[in-house]
């Protein structure tokens, strides 16, 4: 019997191994990501005071196309980017939520570096 490791399991142990490290503030909140597999979310966090300054996601009503490939993690990032430097922030950490650096994530953090913050 071949047993399959359980990535769900291994996503949030390298989550809780990232989170470990990585901490937001309200100069430099932290840029967290969430992938499911229809859509993508970004939050800014400010862990010290801990609330959410921004979000954005594939789920807003103005948001056209399908929220599961990589053009839509594009458009997010950029749209984050955008509400960030709104509110006048400009660095962030990046939080990849124990996802591996690739595809939509990457894509994602790439449009966010293209809307204007640094990370």
């Amino acid at each position: 019997m071949i047993n399959k490791p359980d990535s769900n399991k291994e996503r949030l142990k390298r989550h809780r191994r990232v989170r470990a490290k990585v901490s937001g503030t309200a100069d430099r909140p932290r840029l967290c990501v969430f992938r499911s597999l229809q859509h993508i979310y970004a939050q800014l966090i400010d862990d010290n005071g801990q609330r959410t300054l921004a979000a954005a996601s594939s789920l807003e009503k103005d948001f056209e196309g399908y929220g599961g490939n990589k053009e839509a993690a594009d458009k997010i990032g950029k749209l984050i980017a955008e509400r960030a430097l709104a509110l006048g922030i400009e660095k962030v950490v990046f939080d990849r939520g124990g996802n591996v650096y690739h595809g939509r994530v990457q894509a994602l953090a790439e449009g966010a570096r293209a809307g204007g913050l640094k990370f």
